[in-house]
């Protein structure tokens, strides 16, 4: 057989072997169960039909007078944690509007707040790079104070997040603008190990957020301003289980899905999104429509799920709250368009854990609860 001849079989054999890869390509891709939205709608399921009526503000809990920064609920429903930049800790009765404790922080740059498992001490941290916890069962001194009852020092950076492990009640962790997320034993306070940092599977800029899973308590999932989520296991500090990609933006809040096996994301590019963990697949995408000349489009501050997951709730810099149906990626209700609605941004936001209130967190320094209506049944 001649050269040419040679050639030419060659090049009809490239050429079959790069339209076969193409067509496996294809293959996998329509096998791939990531497009939720149209497939939801081929099984001719429809939007939650959700009005001003069914999510209604029934508390308004004014007492900051700086920006609130960060809140987080109770597991007994009625209290609720919030942190400001007037330097202090406020507990709020939710049914009640009252204080019960208003905390004065050593540090006003507050960042992050958060229960404990049993509601008898709180954490909280921000630009002092330590994390201070408070339990609300100690005396008070002289001039009223809750004293501090433990500090977490190690961070080399901000810290922007923390969250206890709900079956594990002595273990939390933080994250920071140091690119890594601790986990502390608060008993002892020590660090029990580090995420991130000199490891090569790290976030590569300031981490923003952290999110425990409820069904998985050696999970957890960190977002950061490298625009990527990253999953860890909390028994393996060496590397990250799994990195998510595709915010354009920082990731500026996570949250994981009801089941434990999915999480979602809000980043600075105004979207948000919902990720797979098992598979690494990007399931849904929750995009606001802005015109492309429009230089300030909002961001994504905080979100959180209801019970069900059906609906995804999102805060705005722009002082929005969108109510997402996750299933067909279709806005069904905007708070902030609504009479009762924050007056700045959307700083944080969460539900109860028996998912009856939404608690919003704002730049006007107030916090609204709002309390469902009749569509329990598939929130």
């Amino acid at each position: 057989m001649s050269f040419p001849e040679l050639k030419e079989r060659h090049a009809a054999a490239t050429a079959t072997v790069n339209s076969l890869r193409e067509r496996l390509k294809q293959r996998r891709q329509q096998l791939l169960d990531t497009d939720v939205a149209n497939y939801t709608r081929t099984q001719g399921r429809t939007a939650v039909n959700f009005s001003s009526t069914d999510l209604v503000c029934c508390r308004t809990l004014q007492g900051h007078t700086g920006k609130v920064y960060s809140l987080d609920w109770t597991s007994e429903r009625n209290r609720i944690v919030s942190a400001s930049q007037d330097g202090r800790l406020i507990i709020w009765n939710a049914l009640t509007s009252q204080k019960t404790h208003a905390i004065k922080l050593p540090c006003a740059w507050v960042m992050t707040c958060a229960f404990a498992p049993n509601g008898h001490s709180i954490s909280c941290g921000g630009l002092d790079s330590a994390c201070s916890i408070f339990n609300l069962n100690s005396q008070v001194d002289r001039d009223g104070n809750i004293p501090v009852s433990q500090v977490l020092m190690g961070h080399k950076g901000y810290v922007s997040s923390c969250q206890y492990f709900p079956d594990r009640e002595s273990h939390l962790v933080t994250s920071s603008g140091d690119q890594t997320c601790v986990l502390w034993d608060v008993t002892t306070g020590q660090r029990i190990s580090i995420f991130g940092g000199e490891f090569p599977s790290g976030h590569t800029s300031d981490v923003l957020s952290v999110s425990v899973s409820s069904s998985n308590s050696n999970m957890f999932v960190s977002g950061s301003c490298d625009a990527t989520a990253r999953l860890w296991d909390a028994r393996i500090a060496s590397r990250a289980i799994r990195t998510y990609n595709g915010h354009q933006g920082d990731v500026n809040t996570v949250k994981f899905f009801p089941d434990g096996q999915r999480f979602g994301t809000g980043s600075d590019d105004g979207m948000c999104r919902l990720f797979d963990m098992r598979t690494g697949h990007l399931l849904q995408v929750y995009a606001q429509q802005h015109n492309n000349n429009e230089p300030d489009f909002p961001m994504v501050t905080s979100i959180a799920f209801s019970i069900s997951g059906r609906l995804l709730f999102a805060g705005y810099s722009n002082g929005d709250c969108y109510v997402w149906d996750t299933l067909l990626a279709e806005v069904v209700l905007n708070l902030g368009k609504l009479q009762s609605s924050h007056e700045g941004r959307i700083s944080c936001l969460g539900l109860s854990d028996d998912g009856s209130a939404l608690c919003t967190g704002s730049w006007d320094k107030n916090l609204k609860i709002w309390a469902f209506g009749g569509l329990r049944k598939v929130i």
